[in-house]
C-alpha cells in the first residue's frame, strides 16, 4: 500500500520517515566531524560538499513529506495511546519538522555567506541571495550547531518513546512505522 489509510501508514510515509532519519543522523555526525578538520586534511573540502548536497536533499524531502502528509489520511491513534501521548507526539513531530527546516535555512545561509551558490551533487547550483558579514556568519553557524543538537536530542526522545511503546506498553506504535504487519 502506497498511501496511508485510517489504520496504517503507507510505504511512502514509512520510507520518508526512515530515509530522513538516516540522513539527519548522518548529517549530524559528519557535521560534528567536519568542525575538527584542519585546512590541510584531505576531507576538508570533500565533506562540506557532500554535507551541503545532502542537506539540500533533506530540505527537498521535507517539503515533499509535508505535502504528502497534508494530502494523505492520518492513521487513527491506537486505543492504547493516552490523550496526552497523542498531543505530545503531535507537537514533537511539528517541532522535528520546524527544526529540520531551520537547520536547512541556517545551513543555506552559512554556505552562501560569501555570495556563492551551493552545488547540488554537480547537477545544478542553488543560488546565493545575499552575502553575510563574518559576524553574522558566525552567529548563524552557532544557531545551526545548537539547532542540530536540539534536533538530535528531540529525535532521541522520539525514538525512546517508540521503544517504550514497543517494549513496555507492547503496542503496535513502532510497527506502524515499519513494513511489518500490525497485530
Amino acid at each position: 500500500m502506497i498511501r496511508n489509510t485510517s489504520t496504517a501508514y503507507g510505504s511512502v510515509t514509512i520510507t520518508l520517515h526512515w530515509l530522513m532519519a538516516l540522513l539527519m543522523v548522518s548529517l549530524f555526525a559528519v557535521g560534528l566531524y567536519m568542525t575538527d578538520l584542519g585546512y590541510y586534511d584531505s576531507l576538508y573540502h570533500v565533506l562540506p560538499w557532500w554535507h551541503k548536497s545532502f542537506g539540500l536533499l533533506v530540505m527537498g524531502l521535507l517539503l515533499f513529506r509535508i505535502i504528502w502528509k497534508i494530502s494523505n489520511t492520518k492513521p487513527a491513534a491506537l486505543p492504547t495511546h493516552k490523550p496526552w501521548e497523542v498531543t505530545l507526539a503531535t507537537w514533537t513531530h511539528r517541532a522535528l519538522y520546524v527544526l529540520i527546516f531551520l537547520i536547512g535555512i541556517s545551513g543555506y545561509l552559512i554556505s552562501t555567506a560569501k555570495g556563492k551558490g551551493i552545488e547540488f551533487f554537480d547537477w545544478f547550483e542553488v543560488p546565493a541571495f545575499q552575502e553575510l558579514s563574518a559576524d553574522a556568519t558566525d552567529l548563524v553557524g552557532e544557531i545551526h550547531f545548537y539547532l542540530a543538537w536540539s534536533l538530535i536530542l528531540l529525535a532521541a526522545a522520539h525514538a525512546a518513546a517508540a521503544l517504550k511503546h514497543h517494549f513496555i506498553d507492547r503496542d503496535d506504535t513502532l510497527k506502524h512505522m515499519t513494513f511489518r504487519k500490525q497485530r
